[in-house]
């Protein structure tokens, strides 16, 4: 596991983006920055589930969090550019990007893998990410020190069989992680890497190994050291790396 014990006030007075802040890694994120004295800011499709989060961290009594029910398969331009105009107007800045969203699509030979269920993963995984990084970039260079969190796998760092459009969109995801590194590197007080949670015990794991015992997985919660080490100001300076938070 990443080495790393953060400060209880590491995060305090920051505005943090979690993309799939609904349930999961995502969740547990959104929960432990608050915890750490951040104003987090909960984007996901499932307005429930968001809402749901952000009770949990108001009766822990945290800083009050935003709710953003925002659809990435479907998103058009213009509603990233009123998101970005809602950000700017209610917080006007923001200090860290966590991309956490994802969907894994069928894992199957790339022969048999049809278009319009790889254009489906693309969409999520690639297009909106990227359509959410170049938006809000000028929130981010509004802010003294902002980091903008990538979530990998081990399958876009080296290709395996039957992971198809999970695979080649983490590849995608490590690129463009890389690429904005180097755009912002000595220019803005913006950094830029990526982190790969290896197995845990999320619903996407359990569909993508439905045979695994979970138990022997770590929580979300248990891989949150590299997450706040890199939201956080002790990574200042770091850019363009790729971690693992196992």
């Amino acid at each position: 596991m990443f080495d790393y014990s953060a400060r209880p006030e590491l995060l305090k007075d920051r505005v943090i983006l979690v993309t799939g802040a609904g349930r999961g890694i995502g969740a547990a994120a959104a929960k432990t920055y608050a915890a750490h004295g951040a104003t987090v800011l909960l984007l996901g499709k499932t307005e429930a589930n968001l809402t749901q989060v952000y009770d949990e961290i108001e009766a822990a009594g945290h800083p009050q969090p935003a709710v953003i029910p925002f659809n990435l398969e479907t998103a058009l331009p213009h509603q990233y550019d009123e998101l970005a105009a809602m950000i700017e107007t209610e917080f006007g800045h923001l200090d860290g990007l966590l991309h956490n969203a994802s969907i894994i699509g069928p894992r199957t030979p790339i022969e048999q893998l049809s278009g319009e269920n790889f254009m489906r993963v693309m969409q999520v995984n690639v297009n909106a990410m990227f359509m959410l990084t170049s938006t809000l970039l000028p929130l981010l260079k509004l802010s003294q020190d902002a980091s903008v969190v990538f979530t990998s796998s081990s399958v876009g760092r080296k290709g395996r069989a039957y992971w198809g459009a999970y695979g080649v969109s983490k590849f995608a995801t490590e690129g463009l992680m890389q690429t904005l590194a180097d755009e912002v590197d000595g220019v803005a007080p913006v950094r830029s890497n990526s982190i790969n949670p290896g197995g845990t015990r999320t619903s996407m794991r359990a569909q993508a190994y439905p045979g695994e015992n979970p138990l022997n997985n770590p929580t979300p919660e248990e891989i949150m050291p590299v997450y706040l080490y890199l939201m956080g100001p002790d990574s200042t300076g770091i850019n363009g790396q790729a971690f693992n938070a196992q």
